[in-house]
């Protein structure tokens, strides 16, 4: 059997679009990814279908896989021929230890590649608003293990040397030891007022950072019960952070978000809440696709038949147009047959789609729903004339029953339909998450993504999935989803004025303000 190969990648610090390019690839090409928890969860969804996920980091009842079991682990999947991405914290040759699993690679005859990644060691500090070289502060920088014993770490750190070696100095896993690394920085000629910082879980939404200096920092370690992991960053440029600090004023950052919408709509939303520092948790709760049934499609090409004769052409989401025109391929019908025919449409998004298309619409009501398109489109429709409605399997029926009272020959097609994502897309992630409370506030984009979320729970064995996400702040793209949201028990708490994505995400950022404010206000 031909061997595989083994890539060797640095993850980066946690989040996850921090990763390499080369280190993306590495992922999406392999068999079996191989990773740790220091590396992020979120970095898997680039896998391709059917891989193999290894965890091989401390689970609560399981320890760390001992990394003599880790060398022979990369070496085992490669002899049965599968390529290996073993996903590293940070990158993997700064205490990653990459050099022991390369060196038994190599015993082995096994093709492997080593990906640099970047490393926790300026990208935290980076993220705490504290660049670890200035060129007033400090021109040069030290980085050392601070996770041994003591006693080793007197023979490994010459302190006499290291303590006045560079400007700045970076501890890397140190927090459990940094009275004893104050200690030895002072006693070895470091002034008790020299800055330290200790950013926690950087570049994550749980970021937290401590700061204070030599001679105080222990005690608000321990005053603050500050756990790892964490980065240590001792010197002058800690400074900086009262001027520098930019992610930790992010819009929502620490908020991490449920984003339920179809996987193919998820990006621009997911895309959005981390350009305003939080982070999306992607679970496609429906799947959208072009309507299945037979018979719905003889209906759709009997009514694109007909293209010559409508006077209207309605579209009620960004799907609908979509969708609309794939049918319009399938049956070879072409879109200048509608010339007739006047377009409306529901909202500036969907105006949006019909506009790449070179499409303009005729009109867009104010309220960007069907009520508001029946109050618009009332007196331009008359007694007789013919409206197509391209539309998705769930939609209300509201728009063809009040046209067709005015006399309006109304035609609705459902071009597209909507079903139950994957249960277990997510991997368990979102269920852990929930129960650890690392869900900060849950989005809504329409009734079907909250009825769809309450089942795939119930699917995942929840028996009471409304108790479950109770507490947690619920922002719906409008009132027809509040309401759903609502008859089903959730506590809403965020409905935008606009129902657009822009206005869910301004809304979203206005809570977490007064969220904010108030708690500033508490203290």
């Amino acid at each position: 059997m031909e061997k595989g190969k083994v890539f060797l990648v640095g993850a980066g610090p946690g989040n996850p679009k921090l990763i390499t390019v080369r280190g993306k690839e590495c992922i999406t090409q392999c068999d079996v990814v191989v990773y740790d928890r220091l590396a992020s969860p979120r970095l898997l969804k680039f896998l391709k279908p059917g891989a193999e996920k290894v965890y091989v980091g401390k689970l609560p009842d399981r320890h760390t896989m001992k990394q003599e079991e880790i060398n022979r682990l990369l070496v085992d999947l490669a002899l049965q021929g599968k390529t290996v991405t073993r996903l590293k914290g940070g990158d993997p040759t700064i205490f990653g230890r990459v050099g022991e699993e390369a060196e038994l690679l190599q015993e082995y005859g096994v093709e492997y590649e080593i990906v640099p990644g970047i490393t926790s060691a300026i990208a935290v500090p980076a993220y705490a608003g504290i660049p670890v070289t200035h060129r007033d502060l400090a021109s040069s920088l030290s980085i050392v293990t601070g996770h041994e014993s003591p006693e080793k770490l007197d023979r490994s750190i010459y302190w006499d040397k290291v303590t006045n070696a560079t400007g700045t100095l970076i501890f890397l896993m140190g927090v459990a030891k940094i009275g004893y690394i104050s200690e030895q920085l002072i006693r070895h000629g470091k002034s008790k007022e020299t800055p330290v910082a200790l950013i926690r879980w950087g570049t994550r939404v749980e970021q937290e950072t401590l700061v204070g200096t030599l001679e105080t920092i222990e005690a608000q370690v321990l005053a603050a019960n500050f756990q790892p992991p964490a980065v240590i960053v001792v010197g002058e440029v800690v400074k900086q952070r009262e001027k520098l600090q930019w992610y930790e004023r992010q819009p929502l950052f620490g908020t991490r978000v449920l984003v339920t919408r179809a996987r193919a709509q998820a990006s621009e939303l997911a895309d959005r809440i981390e350009e305003l520092g939080g982070e999306p948790v992607e679970y496609p709760v429906i799947e959208i696709r072009r309507t299945q049934s037979e018979e719905t499609s003889a209906l759709i090409g009997e009514a694109l038949g007909h293209a010559n004769d409508y006077d209207w052409l309605v579209f009620t989401s960004v799907n609908g147009v979509d969708y609309f025109f794939e049918w319009l391929t399938a049956f070879e019908v072409d879109i200048r047959r509608f010339h007739k025919a006047k377009i409306a449409a529901v909202g500036p998004a969907t105006a949006d789609k019909l506009r790449e298309r070179g499409l303009l619409v005729d009109a867009m009501p104010a309220r960007f729903q069907a009520e508001g398109l029946i109050d618009m489109l009332g007196p331009l429709l008359q007694p007789g004339h013919k409206v197509l409605l391209p539309r998705g399997d769930l939609a209300r029926d509201i728009l063809p029953q009040q046209f067709a009272a005015k006399g309006v020959e109304v035609t609705a097609v459902n071009v597209y339909e909507t079903a139950l994502g994957d249960p277990d897309s997510g991997d368990g992630e979102l269920l852990e998450l929930l129960g650890s409370g690392g869900i900060h506030m849950l989005t809504f984009t329409s009734s079907s993504t909250v009825l769809n979320l309450l089942e795939l729970l119930r699917r995942q064995g929840v028996q009471d999935p409304v108790s479950l996400l109770k507490g947690i702040p619920t922002a719906c793209i409008g009132p027809l989803t509040a309401q759903t949201a609502a008859d089903e028990g959730l506590e809403v708490t965020i409905v935008p004025e606009q129902a657009t994505l822009a206005g869910l995400i301004e809304a979203m950022t206005m809570y977490k303000r007064e969220v904010f404010k108030a708690k500033e206000e508490a203290q």
